[in-house]
């Protein structure tokens, strides 16, 4: 599913505007990172682009049809969003968490099927959580809970999948496992658009990039077209020097 921005602008209430008149075109197909300093825009763009925020200007376009116009339901089935900071049902255990990702693919008179066991199981699997389906969420670390929210967005089954900085809590082998993940799932067919923090994740996971700063879109192109010296100092003021990985030949940013 082709997705696109045009010209979105956004503002929280009286406050300046966070996002000016960005466009933003999704190949489908793609893993797209959204990349920048903080506070410049990047979340209030995903939400954007998910329905969650509703933009003072502009448009968001999910194969030519405006979002806004379309039903929630249908939405649902064709774009899944983890934010930021989801919160929590008291006393929910992993496993009905998990399944709340169906709830899109239901209606009044559907029942329970096996393709929503089948996801379940996959999403938890993929995410290797199977293990504590049935503790409580409450029970869980941090990098515990972000699994779950990730196998649950996962459950939900859509072409498009919007990510907030996925890798939030977790320690360095499990950033890279969900990332290897969503890369997995980009290349069986899935549209994937997160939120990094880690210039060096970006560079070896996506295969696009969005480069912002202070509302705006600085750059945006293929990893290697995006992480030179030149485009971080205009993103971050960072000098530095940019290397090819040995084993697989995506750039590296070194900090001077």
């Amino acid at each position: 599913m082709h997705l696109r921005g045009s010209a979105l602008t956004v503002a929280y209430g009286p406050q300046p505007a966070v996002l000016h008149e960005v466009s933003v075109d999704i190949r489908p197909g793609s893993f797209t990172a959204i990349i920048g300093p903080n506070a410049c825009g990047k979340s209030t763009l995903l939400r954007s682009l998910a329905r969650v925020l509703s933009p003072s200007g502009g448009h968001v376009l999910l194969d030519g049809t405006d979002i806004a116009r379309m039903r929630s339901r249908e939405l649902a089935t064709a774009m899944g969003l983890l934010p930021q900071q989801p919160g929590v049902p008291e006393g929910i255990v992993v496993a009905d968490l998990v399944a709340r990702g169906r709830h899109p693919h239901q209606s009044v008179f559907s029942r329970w099927s096996r393709e929503d066991e089948r996801a379940i199981a996959v999403s938890m699997e993929r995410t290797g959580i199977l293990d504590i389906a049935h503790r409580s969420v409450d029970t869980l670390s941090g990098g515990q809970r972000q699994r779950v929210w990730i196998a649950m967005a996962l459950a939900q089954d859509t072409e498009l999948l919007l990510l907030d900085e996925p890798t939030t809590f977790l320690d360095i082998t499990h950033q890279i496992e969900v990332l290897r993940l969503l890369r997995e799932l980009q290349e069986a067919g899935r549209t994937i658009v997160a939120v990094l923090h880690e210039l060096n994740q970006a560079a070896r996971f996506a295969t696009d990039v969005i480069a912002m700063r202070d509302g705006r879109i600085i750059a945006d192109g293929a990893p290697a077209e995006l992480f030179t010296p030149e485009k971080m100092r205009a993103v971050y003021d960072l000098d530095c020097r940019v290397i090819s990985d040995p084993g697989t030949g995506s750039p590296v940013v070194l900090p001077r």
